[in-house]
Formats: structure tokens, sequence, C-alpha cells
């Protein structure tokens, strides 16, 4: 079971990466998914996001990036839980700071998924973009 929790943790990476529809994430949340993103240099606030809210975020996040691309560096798994220390790299769809459309945006994410029924019932996001 355990190593099927990190098999379904990069399945959902690869198809937050391939970013065609949402429909293609919501298989792997839990109906009563919980995602915490702490702030970070793209969010002034903790957020707390719900199923419905995940999908505004993706829709408003295919405006903002071309593509975006995850390194897993390591990966960790406890009991319902895999976390994940991952090199993120997204290529900007319009410009952010001094940053222009094309330029890369980079950062190091940290992210904590715990799992019910197979599914990703709560996630936490801990995001630190390099400077832009």
């Amino acid at each position: 079971m355990k190593s099927d929790l990190e098999e379904i943790v990069k399945n959902f990476i690869s198809a937050i990466e391939d970013k065609k529809d949402f429909n293609d994430l919501v298989q792997f949340y839990h109906s009563n998914i919980e995602q915490i993103e702490f702030p970070n240099l793209l969010l002034k606030n903790k957020t707390t996001r719900n199923l419905n809210d995940l999908k505004e975020a993706f829709v408003k996040g295919k405006s903002v990036l071309q593509g975006e691309k995850y390194n897993i560096l390591n990966s960790y798994i406890l009991e319902n839980k895999v976390i994940i220390e991952a090199e993120w790299t997204g290529v900007l769809g319009i410009p952010v700071g001094i940053k222009k459309a094309g330029d890369e945006l980079k950062a190091n994410f940290a992210q904590f998924y715990e799992f019910e029924d197979g599914k990703i019932v709560r996630q936490r996001n801990y995001d630190c973009f390099e400077q832009f």
C-alpha cells in the first residue's frame, strides 16, 4: 500500500505537468479534499482550498504558466502520508515581477499528501520561490 501511495503522488504530479484539463486531476482527490498553501512570494496569506477552489486555481494557473516541471529529489512515506521534496520550474505565460512571458520561474517545494480511501484528502504546500 505504501508504494502505491507514492505512485499515486507521482501520477498526480505528472497530471499537473500535463495541465490539460482539471478533470485529469479530480480522480486523485477525495471529495473532502483540503489543500493548504502556505505564504510565499506569489501568495501573501495562507490559503485553504476545497475541490471547487482547486478547480478555479487550476484555470488561473493555466493562464499564468505555459508549462511546469517537477524534479522530485526525495520522497518519504509515513503511514497514510507521502512527503516530497522537489525542484520546480515553471515557464511563465504572463509577466511576473521582473520576469517576462517565456521566462522560467524556479522554486523548491515540500509537499505533504495525506490519503483516505486511496485519494488525496489533505495536501499542504510549502513553496519557496527564487526572487523574481
